[in-house]
């Protein structure tokens, strides 16, 4: 085997796995606290991504164009559960109904996306980076930078969940929503600031996408089978278990392309998920946050 090619690729994986960790936890949050897998979370993603490029074309450095594009994402999660989620909460809606509504809401975004930008790819405004040399292995600057950023997000994250007051309610109600009501906690409040986490880590996860490859329509779509895979792995609604999850997925994914061809990582994605339902359906870690 070429080790060093071994290496490249484990580097990758883990510039990937940052990413999918990222929206994963979105969609774990989103799915521990209200009950609602998520099917249109990859076109979020996407809305993020083109955000950022919408805000990097105005000449808006693209550090300042994610966070304003991570912000127009809330924005548009906040309205979905205004118009969608919440009616259909309040009308009891199956989980099976709550899907089909996610999917059409992701069709909604991925073709909304393509009348406004097109569905050619593009790319952000930026300084072209020499990539840097480490022992041999010529690692692209901004995998490098996604890594980093992720590192951050994921350290504020578990601030937020265990110091703040609002993490502490999220927990709560994600463990009992019954319970966590007549407590006196706000669910209300506790919802609305699950969708504005997981808009900002999803929107980021999004632009982060972009910096290392093209920014097209359907760059969410192939990631919410490994996103699914990784909530999954690390046990459904437990964000530093789909952390976790999103890390070992991404790993696996790319050292996969060392034996099989590109267009198979989506297949091992989709193996990891199933041996794990058939043979440990709670996840590698308890399902809780």
């Amino acid at each position: 085997m070429d080790g060093q090619q071994l290496a490249q690729l484990l580097i990758n994986g883990i510039a990937v796995g940052s990413i999918i960790a990222l929206a994963a936890v979105g969609l774990t949050l989103t799915y521990g606290i209200l009950r609602l897998a998520n099917f249109a979370h990859g076109d979020f993603m996407t809305l993020g991504a083109y955000l950022t490029l919408l805000f990097n074309g105005f000449g808006i450095n693209v550090w300042v164009a994610m966070g304003l594009g991570a912000a127009g994402t809330v924005g548009a999660m906040v309205l979905s559960e205004k118009l969608l989620w919440a009616p259909m909460r309040d009308r009891r809606a199956t989980s099976t109904t709550l899907i089909i509504i996610s999917i059409g809401l992701a069709l909604f975004l991925r073709n909304g996306i393509i009348f406004l930008w097109g569905s050619s790819n593009q790319a952000y405004d930026l300084p072209v980076a020499a990539a840097l040399n480490v022992f041999g292995l010529r690692i692209a600057y901004y995998r490098i930078v996604v890594v980093v950023m992720a590192i951050a997000a994921i350290l504020g994250l578990h601030y937020l969940l265990r110091n703040t007051k609002i993490g502490k309610a999220m927990r709560a109600v994600a463990d009992n929503l019954d319970l966590a009501r007549v407590s006196g906690i706000n669910v209300d409040q506790v919802v609305l600031w699950t969708w504005v986490i997981a808009g900002t880590l999803t929107a980021l996860g999004g632009g982060m996408y972009g910096l290392i490859t093209a920014v097209r329509p359907n760059m969410g779509w192939f990631l919410i089978l490994p996103m699914f895979a990784s909530v999954i792995l690390g046990g459904i609604g437990n964000p530093y278990g789909a952390i976790a999850g999103a890390f070992v997925i991404g790993i696996v994914q790319e050292l996969s392309t060392y034996f099989l061809p590109t267009e198979y990582k989506l297949a091992v994605a989709l193996l990891v998920m199933i041996a794990v339902l058939l043979f440990r359906p709670q996840g590698l870690f308890k399902g809780t946050m």
